[in-house]
């Protein structure tokens, strides 16, 4: 995924850096944790991100998307 090295196992995932990171299409699978990572990586990706399911965030932190926008924003 975003041109990094992703090895997952049933609960989580390991990620080999090194590589700078390029836009994807990201499947949440529903779940919050993936939404809100990958969201955040997608900020210094190459390239536009897309993340399936991304409201799936509001199960875990409600406002997760302002409160970024506010924290990019300065």
């Amino acid at each position: 995924a975003m041109g990094v090295e992703v090895e997952e196992f049933v609960d989580g995932m390991a990620i080999k850096g090194g590589a700078r990171l390029k836009g994807a299409y990201i499947n949440s699978h529903g779940d919050h944790r993936i939404a809100m990572a990958f969201s955040i990586a997608a900020l210094i990706a190459e390239g536009e991100t897309t993340i399936s399911d991304s409201h799936v965030v509001d199960v875990s932190f409600p406002g997760f998307y302002k409160t970024l926008e506010g924290i990019i924003e300065g």
